[in-house]
Parts: structure tokens; sequence; C-alpha cells
């Protein structure tokens, strides 16, 4: 029975993927298989191989024929090279511990240019999508600067001082506002004294009102204007007689 390394297709129209299999060379291609040894995705870039060495290297010493595909793959993985090192064992050119040095410095090797290749394929793909896209304007952000709570309460310290300060006037200028009235009611009281010849009386009580404290004045403010009418009406009585007289000398 001849047996093959080949691919079995898996995946979707346009977006296919394969395992690795071990199968009958009559079998159909996505048919029964002996034994799936890994698998191969050929729409990424690098292309995404996943293969058990030892097992593929035991299937070939056996006499299984791979498929061009998959030759390619066993070298581009290093299932070629460990065959060709194990014939140099078997000749006696190199003990299995050197060619198992060697082997895993090629691999490493290997490795590291895949990965420079996937690193390479991650910037290309960042730049082709900036180039359809484009790059997106950046908004400016507006910050906006939070007092402190120090200044905060400063200031609330300040307002409340200046509320008290202004406060603070209305209450000593209540005590004018209520003396203002008794003073202003003495003035014309002492303004009218000087027609009266008695006007010594006047400017007594004057002079006591002026000597008087202030909360003395409120109370003396009537007694002058008792004593003010009381001159008044004396000026007043003497006045007819006068009137009389000047009629008669004018008859």
């Amino acid at each position: 029975m001849a047996v093959k390394i080949r691919l079995q297709r898996k995946g979707r129209t346009k977006a296919p993927f394969y395992h690795i299999v071990i199968a009958d060379a009559r079998a159909p291609r996505d048919g029964k298989y002996i034994e799936r040894i890994g698998s191969y995705n050929p729409m990424t870039k690098p292309a995404t191989i996943d293969i058990d060495r030892d097992a593929a290297y035991n299937w070939l010493t056996k006499g299984a024929q791979p498929t061009d595909t998959v030759k390619a793959i066993l070298r581009f993985k290093g299932v070629l090279v460990k065959k060709h090192l194990m014939r140099g064992v078997a000749k006696g050119a190199m003990t299995v511990e050197q060619a198992d040095v060697k082997l895993q410095e090629w691999i490493e090797a290997k490795e590291s240019k895949i990965a420079q290749r996937v690193e390479g394929t991650k910037v290309e793909t960042e730049a082709k999508r900036k180039a359809i896209s484009g790059t997106a304007k950046i908004k400016p952000v507006v910050v906006v600067e939070e007092a402190p709570a120090e200044a905060a309460a400063e200031d609330m310290v300040v307002e409340q001082t200046i509320e008290v300060a202004e406060e603070a006037p209305v209450v000593e200028e209540a005590a004018p506002v209520a003396e203002a009235p008794a003073a202003e009611e003495a003035a014309p009281a002492v303004e009218e004294a000087p027609v009266v010849e008695e006007a010594p009386v006047v400017e007594e009580a004057a002079d006591v009102v002026e000597e008087a404290p202030v909360a003395e004045a409120v109370e003396v403010a009537p007694a002058v204007e008792e004593v003010a009418d009381e001159v008044v009406a004396e000026t007043e009585a003497p006045a007819a007689p006068e009137a009389e007289a000047t009629d008669e000398e004018k008859a």
C-alpha cells in the first residue's frame, strides 16, 4: 500500500486552510487518513505552518512519499534537514548530539527570519490602512483648571469679612439719624429768638441745649418749643397797640 503525506482541504470558498495528513494514495483527497501531523494556512503572510517534525521524519523513514507542496513545507520547517543530518550520523560523520545541536541552530535562525517577516507584514498592513483611511484629526482637549480648595476657602473668608464690614456702619449711623430731628427742631427755635427783646432767655436755653448731652437734647427740645411759643405770644400782644397808634397819627 502506497502511503503519501499530503494536504487535506478545509475551510470555505476562497478562504481555505489545509491539514497535513498521512493517507493511502488510493483514498480521496478529503477522505479517510491514517494520521494528521500538522496544518497549513496559506492565507496569512507569511504562511502559518504547524507540524510535528518527529512524526513527519518517522513517516519519511518508513517510505511515505510527500507531495510537492508538502515537500516544500517539510524543507521550510527543517524536517528534510533532520533527515540529512541523520544520514551523517548513520555514516559516522557526527554524533546524534552534534546533529541535534546543528538542527536546533538551524531552526532558531529560521524562526528569527520568520519573526522579522511577521513584523514587516504588520508595518505594511498599518501603512496600507493609513493610506486608505487617512489620519484622524486630533480634537483639541479643553482643560478646565479648578481652583484649589484653599483658595476657595480664602475667598469665602474674605467675602464674610466684607459683609461684616458693610453691616457695621449701619449700626453706628443709627444713632446720628435718631439725634438729627432733635437738633433740627431746636435750630428754628433758636433762629426765631432774636425777634424777642427777651432773647437772653432763649440764648440761655440754646446754651443749655448745646451743653446738654445728646440723650438730654431730646428732653429739652419740647421745653424750648414752649418758651419760644410764649415769647412769640408776648411779641404779638404789644404789636396791636402800636398799630392803633399809627392809625391815629395818620388821622
